[in-house]
């Protein structure tokens, strides 16, 4: 089985390299990018990149963009490094499709979890490949959700809330279950990660975002009347 290719792009060399030293002692192959037109090039170049690893602040072009230019084609995961902690940020992040955020400094081997994590969940294929609820169809396999029989745009993550969700239907879920299932590892941030992701799951889901009922102070249940 060919190597999994992850692109790492930073300005700092010392940062590429300690996070791709990391990666490599997991197997996977590493393609490093300087800077924001780099990164570009590179992505549209190889075609087969698994996921990113993307700084924000960066010369030429910076995170937001590339961010923006790689959306625009490929659902490609993309975890985001910043040396800010500004909630401002990270929500936009997440606007633009990010599917992990980590603040810096972090724990390299943390990071490698994260994106075994997700390209484990991203690359699994379920027995169960096709879920229907009420006017919803989600085909895991294909990656791809119809509502009343027209697909819908979501990002890695709205995806996987979405499976989740209907996977345990009729079922209250808390934050925190929540977050160790669908983020699938220790999750050190905001509950509100959730609240955001299902806000804009709602958003795409119309007429049924109905389906996904807030519990006040405890979390969430899908469910279909």
């Amino acid at each position: 089985m060919d190597k999994l290719k992850v692109l790492v792009v930073d300005d700092e060399s010392r940062m590429r390299k300690l996070v791709k030293d990391f990666l490599v002692k997991k197997d996977f192959d590493v393609i490093e990018a300087g800077d924001g037109e780099e990164a570009i090039d590179i992505f549209f170049r190889a075609k087969d990149i698994a996921l990113i690893i993307l700084d924000v602040m960066m010369p030429k072009m910076d995170g937001w963009q590339v961010c923006r230019e790689v959306r625009q084609h490929s659902k490609v995961p993309i975890i985001m490094l910043t040396a800010k902690s500004d909630e401002r940020d990270e929500l936009l992040g997440f606007e633009l499709g990010v599917d992990e955020y980590i603040s810096k400094p972090f724990s390299p081997k943390i990071l490698v979890a994260r994106v075994e994590a997700i390209l484990r969940r991203s690359n699994a294929i379920s027995t169960e490949d096709i879920m229907t609820a009420g006017t919803i169809q989600l085909n895991k396999a294909a990656h791809q959700v119809l509502v009343n029989g027209g697909a819908i745009e979501l990002s890695y993550k709205e995806f996987e809330l979405l499976a989740y969700f209907m996977e345990n239907q009729g079922i209250a879920l808390s934050r925190e279950k929540i977050l160790n299932s669908v983020w699938n590892y220790d999750y050190f941030g905001d509950a509100r990660t959730i609240d955001t992701h299902v806000k804009k799951l709602r958003s795409k889901l119309g007429k049924d975002a109905d389906y996904i009922k807030t519990i006040w102070g405890m979390g969430y249940k899908f469910e279909v009347e």
